[in-house]
C-alpha cells in the first residue's frame, strides 16, 4: 500500500483521483481510510461517502461540484464501487466525470475475487483503472506475505514496550492465519499477558485464538521428530478442549494430504507454490510452504502408509465401539512408525 510520505506527495501535487483495489476487502478499506484521513487533515469538513456497488451518478456529480465552504476541495469517496455494476453508458459518464473534477478529490475502492491467483476484472473494471492511472492514482493492494505480517506484529509489540520473538510471530501466524486486524489484537492481547515484558511460543499456544488445523499440525511436526510422546499430549490437551475426534482426524488427515501432495509434487519438479494453483487452494501459499518443509522428511511410500493408517483410523472411528481417544493414540503411533519406514 502506498505509504503516507506517497499519499502526501500525491496531495500536494493536487492528485485528483485515487482508486484502491485488492481480493481482501481489509486492505482496501485500510487504504480508502487512509487517503480520506490525509486529504481532510487540513479541513474541518467531513468527507461525502457515497456507498453502495453503483452510487447514482447523479449523486457524484452534486457532490464534486458543489465548492467546500472551507475552501478548499471536497473529498468525495467511493468505498465499494463494483465498475461491472455500471452499464457501459455510464461507466463511461463516470470517467469522464472524474476526468472534470475541479472542487473536489475523488477516492474510490473495489473488491474484486481472485482466480488462479490472480484479480479476476472484466473490461469495465480495467477501463476504470486505465482512467484512474490516466486521471491521478491507482493501485492493485496486494495481500501481505508471512513477513511482512511477522514484522508488522514484532512492530507492534515493540511500540508497546513489550518483545515479540521471531518464533513466537511464526507460532501466533500460524494459529491465527493472515488476517491483519486478528493478529494485532492478539499481538495486544500477548503483550497484556506477558506484562508488557517478552511474549513467548508457550503463551502463544496456551492463550493464542484456538486453531485446530494450526494444533493437529504441530501434532504432524511432532510425529514428525519421532516425538510421538508429544503428539500424544497435545491430542490429550486437545480433547480437553473438547474437540471432537472426528474433527482431529479430519484435520490430521487435510495434514498428510498437503505433505503428499507437495511430495508429489517435488517428486515432479513442480513447487509448493504451483502445487497451491493446480489444486485450487484458497488464500495465502504459506500453508503449503509449511507442509513442503515437514514433507522433505518423508519418502512418498512413507506418506502413502501414513495415508492409509488415517483411513483405517477413520473407518474406526465410525463403525467400531472401541473408545475413541484409545484409537487416536494408537494411530499417532502408527504414523510415528509409518514415518520411522518400519
Amino acid at each position: 500500500m502506498a505509504t503516507e510520505a506517497k499519499l502526501r506527495q500525491l496531495a500536494e501535487s493536487g492528485c485528483p483521483v485515487y482508486y484502491f483495489y485488492s481480493s481482501e476487502r481489509y486492505l482496501v478499506r485500510q487504504a480508502v481510510a487512509a487517503a480520506v484521513r490525509l486529504l481532510s487533515a487540513d479541513s474541518d469538513e467531513e468527507a461525502t461517502v457515497l456507498d453502495g456497488a453503483a452510487p447514482e451518478l447523479e449523486q457524484l456529480i452534486m457532490a464534486a461540484g458543489t465548492i467546500s465552504f472551507f475552501g478548499t476541495r471536497r473529498v468525495v469517496v467511493l468505498p465499494e464501487l463494483d465498475p461491472a455494476a455500471y452499464s457501459d453508458k455510464d461507466l463511461d459518464a463516470l470517467c469522464e466525470t472524474l476526468s472534470s473534477l475541479e472542487n473536489a478529490v475523488v477516492v474510490l475502492g473495489s473488491v474484486f475475487p481472485l482466480e488462479r491467483g490472480k484479480l479476476k476484472t472484466g473490461k469495465r473494471a480495467q477501463k476504470l483503472t486505465a482512467a484512474c492511472k490516466k486521471l491521478g492514482y491507482a493501485e492493485e493492494l496486494a495481500k501481505p506475505k508471512p513477513y511482512e505480517l511477522k514484522v508488522m506484529m514484532i512492530e507492534r509489540a515493540k511500540a508497546q514496550g513489550a518483545t515479540l520473538p521471531e518464533g513466537a510471530a511464526t507460532a501466533l501466524l500460524e494459529r491465527c492465519g493472515e488476517d491483519p486486524f486478528l493478529l494485532e489484537n492478539e499481538v495486544d492481547k500477548l503483550c497484556a499477558l506477558s506484562g508488557y515484558q517478552t511474549v513467548t511460543a508457550a503463551m502463544v499456544a496456551e492463550m493464542g485464538t484456538v486453531s485446530l488445523e494450526a494444533d493437529v499440525f504441530e501434532m504432524t511436526r511432532m510425529i514428525t521428530a519421532k516425538n510421538a510422546t508429544g503428539a500424544c499430549k497435545k491430542l490429550q490437551a486437545l480433547l480437553r478442549l473438547q474437540q471432537e475426534p472426528i474433527a482431529i482426524t479430519a484435520a490430521l488427515i487435510g495434514s498428510y494430504v498437503d505433505l503428499y501432495r507437495v511430495k508429489l509434487g517435488s517428486a515432479r519438479r513442480k513447487s509448493y507454490s504451483t502445487v497451491f494453483k493446480e489444486f485450487g487452494y484458497k488464500g495465502s501459499d504459506y500453508r503449503l510452504k509449511r507442509s513442503a518443509e515437514t514433507a522433505s522428511h518423508y519418502t512418498l511410500g512413507q506418506l502413502e502408509a501414513c495415508l492409509q493408517v488415517l483411513l483405517d483410523l477413520d473407518r474406526s472411528l465410525k463403525s467400531q465401539p472401541v473408545d475413541a481417544e484409545v484409537l487416536l493414540e494408537a494411530a499417532l503411533c502408527r504414523l510415528a512408525l509409518a514415518g520411522s519406514g518400519r
